[in-house]
């Protein structure tokens, strides 16, 4: 990272993958890739309601690990 002032991020600290999944309405065949990850459910969740309304889906990986 070339500006100092931006603290490296710790993936492990990003606990909710937001999927658009684009697969419930037939637009792919592969599994979608998370599109984004956030550390609140809360704030995932009102992404996904605001990019992909009737299809987006938030995984809790910390859940899905175990």
């Amino acid at each position: 990272m070339s500006d100092i002032r931006l603290a490296a991020p710790d993936p492990a600290a990003f606990r909710y993958a937001v999927y658009a999944c684009s697969s419930k309405i037939d637009l792919s065949i592969p599994p979608d890739p998370a599109v984004a990850l956030f550390d609140h459910k809360g704030i995932a969740e009102s992404f996904g309601r605001l990019m992909w309304p009737s299809t987006f889906e938030v995984v809790d990986l910390m859940e899905t690990a175990r």
